[in-house]
């Protein structure tokens, strides 16, 4: 029993500690606005445990579901209460997304053959033990980004990883849908954007130094009904996916599809395809009046997609040489009264935070969209909105400098909690790209830096791991890079836990032992604790590791 992950804020037995068991009459008694854990919970345990979980009320044999306004008082809309005390199994949540962060720990109380598909065990009886849980999350925000664009993954790939970030109390999903490498959503308006930026002629194998190339066209893109059934899908597991359209940078894919896009007066944009190696591109969006209405129109289809509060813009690793070069940039720099480039694309993210804050929007961008900005906030020409939300990705400054300003704050350090990089230094290690950053490393991040007061500390969200795919190629890969670090990852954002280094990462492997079972239930082709197995190395596939501890900037 404790070994749940993330671990709860109090398990209590209930004495005489015994076990509640569920059998085949069973039932599942639902009120008012629990219908869909209900639902849940037949279709996903009851297929696991062979239950039917029938509904009904009256038996002293039942499973109780409640939206209980006391919870929410005592815990917040997303704190649950577990009862189990021989009578009855009561779940109680401050909502419906409380009830179903209840739900996944009720499934680890039954054990790891409860995250099968089916049936597997020949006994017609499970137990749970008397207890009492209650618990809530730190962070509202509690995120994963999948990047989509450098190596497609089909929409069954992505209905998967929702269930695996579900099973964890994971609740955003930021969905890396643009890059130089792939454009991976349908716009009807321009087609082009799936018809020749969904697909490159080939792609470079391990780090972009690598002489090795799969010489097989590679791509794919989601259809709209293949987004909104992930939306869908996402909703009913209470996870926000935000979509994230990368511009000024990371655009090549995009200006392949429509040369128009790009700086047509300093290169030759006709001459682009589809980027076939990773790094940053130069090849950047030209700042004219066409490529503002271009992704405006781009938006006003994603945003009927996607309803979620928050639209990722990227704004990162935007190199300037082109808009230097560009008489049409400079005369934009000029007529809009900016002092250099920096300035320009502050202004170039500025409105498009505006054109999202104009239909209830809120925009969030990689922690370059700070730059550019003059001293004083709302009085440079870019300064962006009071809505605006930062993800501070080059390390943890960039949220600090935000929070001071007043703005949201997502905290994604590369250095901490940027999963594509390696988990170990030996030589085993598949295709390694950056620092070491072990299962006990990610379990000592914390989001929250102390330099904050507490007023300013309150604009930080919450946390995101982020999974880069440029050298994941196959859902193996992601897995692998994975976890199990994104279990300990969980749980720094979702438990009550201390500083650091007063962290009780023995207790923390000691219940992993037995999440890693339900991991193998799950499928999941994870990292072991003693290093890769045979077929998840990669030898001879160049990375970048980067030796040393990683810098806290």
């Amino acid at each position: 029993m404790h070994e749940l992950i993330p671990s709860p804020r109090r398990v209590a037995d209930i004495p005489p500690s015994g076990l509640y068991v569920l059998d085949d009459e069973t039932l599942i008694e639902a009120g008012p606005g629990t219908e869909g854990v209900a639902r849940w919970l037949r279709t996903t345990v009851g297929a696991a445990t062979g239950l039917p979980l029938e509904p009904g009320d009256g038996s002293d044999n039942r499973i109780v579901l409640s939206i209980d306004p006391a919870v929410e008082r005592r815990l917040g809309p997303e704190g649950y209460r577990i009862v189990v005390d021989g009578y009855a199994l009561r779940i109680d949540g401050g909502s419906a997304a409380g009830l179903f962060w209840a739900a996944q720990t009720f499934r680890q109380m039954l054990g790891p053959d409860a995250f099968r598909r089916a049936r597997v065990s020949p006994h017609r009886e499970w137990t749970v033990p008397c207890v009492v849980v209650e618990d809530a999350p730190r962070f509202a925000w509690r995120g994963v980004l999948l990047d989509v664009a450098r190596h497609f993954m089909p929409k069954d790939g992505v209905l998967r990883y929702l269930d695996l970030l579900a099973a964890h109390k994971l609740n955003v999903l930021h969905l890396h849908l643009t890059d130089d490498q792939g454009w991976r959503v349908e716009i009807e308006r321009y087609p082009r954007l799936t018809e020749v930026g969904a697909w490159r002629a080939r792609t470079k194998v391990g780090h972009r130094a690598s002489p090795l190339w799969d010489e097989r066209p590679h791509g794919g893109y989601y259809t709209k009904d293949d987004i909104r059934e992930i939306v869908a899908y996402a909703t009913e597991r209470h996870i926000t996916v935000v979509p994230e359209i990368d511009v000024p940078g990371h655009s090549q894919a995009a200006i392949a599809a429509y040369p128009e896009l790009g700086n047509t007066d300093v290169i030759d944009t006709t001459a682009l395809s589809v980027w076939d190696t990773w790094g940053v591109n130069p090849n950047v969006l030209a700042p004219t009046d066409n490529t503002l209405a271009f992704y405006e129109n781009v938006l006003t289809e994603v945003l009927e997609l996607f309803p979620s509060p928050f639209v990722h813009i990227g704004g990162d690793e935007c190199p300037k040489e082109q808009w230097k070069a560009s008489p049409a940039a400079q005369a934009r720099r000029a007529a809009e009264g900016l002092a250099d480039e920096d300035e320009l694309q502050s202004w170039f993210i500025r409105h498009f935070d505006q054109w999202l804050a104009g239909r209830g929007r809120r925009l969030v961008g990689w922690d370059e969209i700070l730059e550019g900005q003059r001293p004083g906030g709302s009085l440079g020409p870019g300064a962006l909105g009071p809505g605006a939300t930062v993800s501070s990705w080059r390390g943890l400054a960039g949220g600090i400098a935000a929070a001071r300003a007043g703005h949201d704050v997502v905290m994604c350090p590369e250095q901490q909690v940027y999963l594509d990089h390696r988990q170990a230094a030996g030589p085993d290690e598949p295709v390694p790209i950056g620092y070491v950053r072990t299962l006990e490393d990610v379990y000592r991040f914390e989001p929250v830096p102390p330099e904050l007061t507490q007023e300013q500390a309150a604009h930080v969200l919450g946390a995101q791991a982020n999974l880069w795919t440029e050298v994941m190629e196959t859902q193996q890969r992601v897995d692998y890079q994975a976890f199990p670090r994104l279990a300990a990852f969980a749980e720094t954002v979702w438990s009550a836990l201390p500083a650091p280094d007063r962290r009780d990462y023995a207790d923390f492997s000691r219940r992993m032992s037995a999440h890693y079972r339900r991991l193998d239930a799950l499928g999941v082709d994870y990292r072991p604790p003693g290093g890769p197995r045979p077929w998840q190395r990669r030898p001879g596939v160049l990375g970048r590791p980067i030796e040393g501890a990683p810098p806290i900037v």
